[in-house]
């Protein structure tokens, strides 16, 4: 059956004005009816009979330690940008803060609003954060997180296969010591690769040696400090380090390098993400490349359809990644006798 807004208010009581300011968001309809005609417009699969004209890119941060002003963020925010001008909707950037001043308003004004189309930039979310969606009542595609069982269209990274290749690729150099280089805040992206991590020592019968595991702020500032701290214990090092991103690894390799230990003769790193200054950095750094502009595209196309379509299906995808060799990791098997 397809519902109108003469229907619902049939079905709410409310007369088809209230129903129709309601769900275009407009001022002048109380909290409790605006919650009410949206809650049953949904449950109906009418979502809003307006005309989506813009779409409202929302970065959601919880420390900002992750989601920062980085190339990273800067590409997929193009990317995002290019896609929305060329298929003819604004885009509108908002940044939420968890624990700011007028959080919970903003974040309310946000999935109440069914006349624009949201892309949730879900990096530093949790799955608790990602409940508070549950009730959005404008189309929504997530980017950079996926949880179980999450009732939305999500895009990101193959990062858990991603991270597993880069290690066997240590493997496969000779390393059977091989540490992880562990970012302080546990983002889902994070939290994957070390999965893959795990992953590719169990493969090969690795045992995995949680003394070799180091956690260090995702911040470049951050992980050279932490790892500093760490390296003046004097511990026993392995003979390689996979790093949750880029940013982790090149504090890393500076604290390193302070330390008197060469990359890679000594110690042989690998990153994620291919971040500019990964190319340039000494050594340049052997990373796992990122399109982070094509997840900003697909992710749009994505919601686009939803907007057109209403399409209540979800899909989950995941952008493939390019392993990129540069000179931070030694082959041990060139040394073997």
């Amino acid at each position: 059956m397809k519902y109108s807004v003469k229907k619902i208010s049939e079905l709410t009581g409310f007369s088809p004005a209230t129903v129709s300011n309601a769900l275009n968001n407009k001022k002048g309809v109380n909290k409790d009816t605006a919650e009410q005609i949206l809650r049953v417009a949904k449950e109906v699969g009418y979502v809003s009979g307006a005309k989506v004209s813009s779409i409202k890119f929302v970065i959601y941060k919880r420390d900002g330690l992750v989601v920062s002003d980085t190339p990273f963020f800067a590409a997929l925010m193009e990317g995002v940008e290019r896609a929305c001008r060329e298929a003819g909707y604004d885009t509108v950037i908002y940044t939420i803060n968890q624990g700011e001043d007028g959080f919970e308003a903003r974040l309310k004004e946000i999935i109440n609003d069914s006349s624009s189309g949201v892309l949730l930039l879900a990096t530093e979310l949790t799955k608790e954060d990602m409940s508070i969606f549950k009730h959005t009542y404008c189309p929504l595609v997530v980017l950079d997180a996926w949880f179980e069982n999450m009732a939305f269209d999500t895009v990101l990274a193959n990062n858990e296969d991603s991270a597993k290749d880069a290690v066997l690729f240590l493997v496969d150099k000779g390393h059977r010591e091989i540490g992880y280089l562990s970012g302080t805040v546990r983002t889902r992206n994070f939290i994957d690769r070390g999965t893959g991590y795990r992953r590719a020592l169990a493969e090969r019968k690795i045992p995995l040696n949680g003394d070799y595991r180091v956690r260090l702020t995702p911040t470049m500032d951050g992980a050279y400090k932490d790892m500093c701290r760490y390296l003046g214990t004097g511990p026993k090092l392995p003979t390689a380090f996979f790093a949750d991103n880029d940013i982790v690894a090149l504090g890393a390799m500076k604290a390193l390098k302070q330390f008197g230990y060469k990359v890679p003769q000594d110690i042989s790193i690998i990153g994620f993400d291919d971040l500019p200054f990964s190319e340039i950095s000494s050594p340049a750094l052997t990373t796992i490349r990122f399109f982070q502009q094509e997840m900003g595209r697909v992710a749009v196309q994505h919601l686009v359809e939803k907007i057109k379509t209403r399409d209540t299906i979800n899909s989950k995808v995941q952008i493939s990644t390019e392993f990129i060799e540069r000179e931070s990791v030694r082959d041990l098997n060139k040394y073997e006798i």
